[in-house]
């Protein structure tokens, strides 16, 4: 193999060439594969605290699948808030009902 740059014989596994220093477009480090991931967007909707710890820990490393865990925390703490308002009008209704009537 020759570096692009200088034309130098190089090491077929070189990232860099010895002679002038170029990189030889090859990286030395295995590419991590990051793609959106239901999975871990469930587990953050059924569990949201622990969907809010996996988007601090992966949101620079792997930020598309942080997004997942984080999309699916949110979602699962907005939708628990709405059912708790629910049934929280609910029972309202149903203790004022139970009185006697309504309240002026």
């Amino acid at each position: 193999m020759y570096c692009n740059t200088c034309g130098n014989e190089i090491n077929e596994n070189a990232v860099v060439c010895p002679k002038c220093g170029c990189a030889t477009g090859k990286s030395s480090s295995v590419v991590k594969q990051d793609a959106p991931n239901t999975g871990f967007a469930v587990l953050g909707f059924f569990f949201p605290l622990i969907g809010l710890i996996l988007y601090l820990i992966w949101k620079t490393e792997t930020p598309l699948k942080a997004k997942s865990a984080g999309k699916g925390a949110l979602i699962g703490v907005i939708v628990s808030a709405a059912i708790s308002l629910f049934y929280i009008i609910l029972i309202g209704a149903f203790v004022g009902s139970m009185a006697g009537g309504y309240y002026y």
